[in-house]
């Protein structure tokens, strides 16, 4: 079977001094190589937990350990092609987004082959997940199963708690390096490796292989004269970078950091950022739902020339799969403290949701979605505002801001509401999942309401018409 490799995610971290509430947040867009992946919204409960795992796309299998947690994941909705659980929280509000793929180059895959019958993207969280406590043991489960059975790509992974948040970068066959967000940063990655200054002596906030150092040394992989740069040692500087990858940190960090005196080309810009302002939801996902607007580069836009709009590949896009932004607040209790913030198709045309992770079901619209049409799931729903949406753009773009706007500030109330009276639930869980249900179908109404709307917009404007003053 040929390996079905999700190559086009973006991912945002952010420490929780650096967000407005002082959370952590890890966020990612899952793109798939082509558009229409259908994806579904579920928990997994600890007796549902596979104990023996086989991965579909090759031959790793692994026995897992019996005490899984509960978790929620948002996986294929079709089988056969591998779980792809993509992210999660689980029951202890540890958070993990798996993965970004990122480049490497020829240097370091001579002395460090890909393992074709090792683990991948599809297995990560099925098999980390459920069994870890913070972020930090995150980073070592992944190290040590990458290290033992090697990886057949190499790919960057999150992990947040409530404390701290770890990005996790796999080089080649068995190495990997991870580095710890420092609170008051935020991070824009995109599919390239994003690593850059590492300090092996820092052990509190640096993690590795125990023999990378060693190996970047006697193998001459190192092309700085001083320090050690992972990006340069392990990653890539092609033109590709400078077309798909580059552009997407650099819009991103210009939108928090307008200051910063780079180009959409630089092939060094910075992996840790810090900005004079806090960092909300709404930003991450306008982010991540961007196409360079206010820039000659934006497809929609109207001052770039056909070529300036066709020059970048933008974050959002019509391979968006879906959209999930884990949230653990420090400032309610811990039974209400994980949220899975989560949008599904193309984000320049949907709406994100804050689902509580302390469920044991989650809404219908989202878990229900299957390979066949249907616009009552929201995977389906999404889709076709999005392809109605871009259509044309400029005719609908303030409907869709709307829609936006108002769903997630509905959303927003439900869960202010929850969070003041979840002291008072005998069924917390039950509670939580009632109000997830509700938020599901504000979004499916007002989904709805915008295709209607766009609808009566669009109907006289059909070519296929004619009348008596024609």
């Amino acid at each position: 079977m040929t390996k079905r490799i999700k190559g086009s995610c973006t991912t945002i971290l952010v420490g929780k001094d650096a967000s407005i509430d002082g959370s952590t947040i890890i966020a990612r867009n899952e793109d798939g190589n082509e558009p229409l992946h259908p994806q579904k919204f579920v928990v997994v409960q600890p007796e549902d937990q596979p104990r023996h795992y086989q991965s579909v796309l090759s031959k790793f299998n692994i026995d897992l350990p019996d005490n899984p947690l509960r978790y929620t994941s948002t996986p294929e909705a079709v089988d056969g092609h591998g779980l792809w659980a993509a992210a999660g929280i689980n029951s202890e509000n540890v958070a993990m987004t798996s993965t970004e793929t990122i480049t490497t180059n020829s240097r370091i895959l001579g002395v460090d082959p890909l393992v074709e019958e090792g683990l991948g993207e599809e297995d990560m969280p099925t098999i980390t997940l459920p069994y870890i406590h913070s972020a930090r043991e995150g980073v070592e489960r992944l190290g040590s199963l990458l290290e033992k059975y090697g990886t057949y790509e190499t790919n960057g992974i999150g992990f947040s708690d409530h404390n701290e948040v770890w990005w996790f970068e796999s080089i080649a066959g068995h190495h990997w390096a991870a580095v710890r967000i420092p609170d008051d940063a935020y991070v824009v990655a995109p599919n390239r490796f994003n690593i850059d200054d590492f300090d092996f002596d820092d052990h509190e906030n640096y993690m590795a292989s125990a023999d990378l150092q060693d190996l970047i040394d006697k193998y001459h992989l190192n092309p700085d004269r001083e320090g050690y740069d992972l990006r340069h040692i392990f990653g890539s500087a092609t033109i590709k970078d400078t077309r798909y990858n580059n552009p997407r940190a650099w819009y991103g960090q210009k939108y928090f950091n307008p200051e910063f005196d780079t180009t959409p080309i630089d092939q060094d810009l910075p992996f840790i950022c810090r900005t004079d302002r806090k960092i909300s939801i709404e930003d991450v996902k306008f982010v991540l739902s961007s196409h360079y607007q206010n820039t000659p580069y934006d497809v929609y836009g109207t001052t770039g020339t056909p070529a300036e709009k066709k020059l970048y590949r933008p974050i959002g896009i019509n391979r968006n799969q879906e959209l999930h932004i884990l949230q653990i607040r420090n400032d309610v209790p811990d039974a209400i403290a994980g949220i899975h913030w989560l949008a599904f198709g193309p984000n320049t045309f949907n709406a994100v949701l804050p689902f509580y992770a302390n469920v044991n079901d989650t809404p219908a619209p989202y878990k229900n979605t299957t390979g066949e049409y249907d616009p009552a799931n929201m995977y389906w729903l999404a889709n076709t505002l999005a392809i109605f949406g871009d259509s044309d753009f400029t005719l609908f773009e303030d409907f869709e801001n709307l829609y936006e706007q108002n769903t997630t500030a509905a959303a927003r109330h439900l869960e202010i509401q929850a969070d003041a009276a979840a002291a008072d639930q005998d069924d917390l869980q039950s509670y939580l999942a009632g109000v997830n249900d509700q938020m599901a179908a504000i979004n499916v109404k007002n989904s709805t309401k915008l295709l209607g709307q766009m609808l009566k917009l669009a109907a006289p404007r059909m070519k296929l018409q004619f009348t008596l003053h024609d």
